[in-house]
């Protein structure tokens, strides 16, 4: 086996949620994930897909219908693309997962020894997928300011030369709910151009954004884009439309790129499941039903925990623009890893390690708020309080 792949770190994601699995006593808030299921018209869409037969492989890019459905979609979204130029389906490719889209994007770009830059902290997969592919990785990370995570863009543009094959860049942010600004996208994006590197944004948070905007989004590099900009960018029907489990995203890229993506995602995964894409189509075509309410639900949610946890001695936390998480440290000298594992332990309390994200995340952790309880969250709350008491 290569040594690359024997030398991926493990997830101290995983780490702590083993420990903790099983377990009903633990207050669970450590993956990216709501509690809540998939709604029902969704459910129902795939069985009636079963019902029919659709149990066949489809199109390596994905049903027609969705792949349209899905450029009128981000066409709407974002109406200042290329002087309200439409994004047209002969740039979509739909994935099984928004995880396999980034992994799809990074083996179409990505040769052994090339530099890829990644801003951090950053969920670890983007950073993982690079060096499975034989890239030689960089990072710029962004700072804490008063519990605020930030960007030093002139420390960012200074470190992407005509040497740097790719930027990857999560905004909104997972774990920091950190967002980038439309100008800091036009300044990435312009200099980029000028240094020939390819830009993949990973954007699966873009409709949970709390900040009011035209398009109820956040802002996206599509905002200031051309069709054939060196620009991937990554979605997913997980956080938005409840559909974690399904396994379905997609690939926003240049039309001069489709066909080779479609020959790649057949060496990967062949084609996202039909009944699969049958349940994303019901999702798109009502999505005026789910998106918003989750979104009003997840603001309510964070609206809740953040001043709770902004109120406990010693704890620095600033409310997130965007995203599902609530990133925060803790007045304790030991790493993040041990204090997420005595947290389970002691306290019946699962949160995500901050140093899964990046090492300078160390002594900081992850809180999941996506709760279909509200109470549930402030039950975590004095969970954590008296913890901290103890621990101290």
């Amino acid at each position: 086996m290569r040594n690359t792949i024997l030398n991926l770190e493990e997830s101290k994601i995983r780490e702590v949620a083993n420990a903790g699995i099983g377990r009903s006593d633990v207050l669970a808030f450590w993956f990216g994930e709501s509690d809540e299921v998939t709604p029902d018209f969704i459910r129902q869409a795939a069985i009636d897909s079963l019902h029919h037969g659709e149990t066949f492989y489809a199109h390596n890019l994905g049903l027609p219908y969705l792949r349209e459905g899905l450029a009128r979609a981000m066409s709407l979204k974002h109406p200042q693309h290329n002087g309200g130029t439409a994004i047209g389906a002969d740039r979509i490719a739909v994935t099984s997962g928004g995880v396999s889209a980034l992994m799809l994007a990074v083996q179409a770009i990505v040769d052994p020894g090339d530099e890829v830059v990644a801003v951090t902290p950053v969920w670890p997969n983007l950073t993982a997928q690079a060096l499975i592919m034989g890239g030689q990785l960089r990072t710029v990370s962004l700072q804490p300011k008063a519990g605020a995570w930030t960007l030093d863009l002139d420390a960012l543009l200074a470190a992407i030369t005509p040497a740097t094959k790719l930027l990857i860049v999560n905004a909104p942010n997972n774990p920091t709910g950190w967002t980038l600004a439309p100008d800091e996208q036009r300044a990435i994006l312009a200099h980029c151009r000028k240094t020939g590197t390819w830009i993949l944004a990973d954007e699966v948070y873009e409709n949970l954004y709390y900040e009011p905007t035209a398009q109820a989004c956040a802002p996206s590099f599509l905002d200031h884009s051309e069709p054939e900009d060196r620009l991937v960018v990554v979605h997913s029907f997980s956080k938005s439309y409840l559909m974690t489990g399904w396994r379905l995203g997609w690939l926003v890229m240049p039309p001069s790129m489709t066909a080779a993506m479609g020959k790649l995602i057949e060496f990967n995964t062949s084609c996202a499941s039909t009944f699969v894409q049958r349940a994303g189509i019901a999702a798109l075509e009502r999505a005026d039903e789910v998106t918003p309410r989750v979104v009003q639900h997840l603001k309510a949610c964070r609206d809740a925990l953040v001043p709770a946890l902004q109120a406990l001695p010693g704890v620095e936390l600033a409310s997130p623009k965007g995203g599902m998480y609530a990133f925060f440290k803790v007045p304790l000298p030991d790493d993040s890893l041990t204090i997420a594992k005595r947290l389970v332990q002691e306290a019946g309390l699962g949160l995500a390690p901050g140093n899964a994200f990046a090492p300078e995340a160390n002594g900081w952790l992850r809180w999941c708020f996506a709760s279909k309880d509200i109470a549930r969250l402030h039950q975590g709350v004095e969970r954590l309080e008296s913890w901290l008491e103890r621990a101290k």
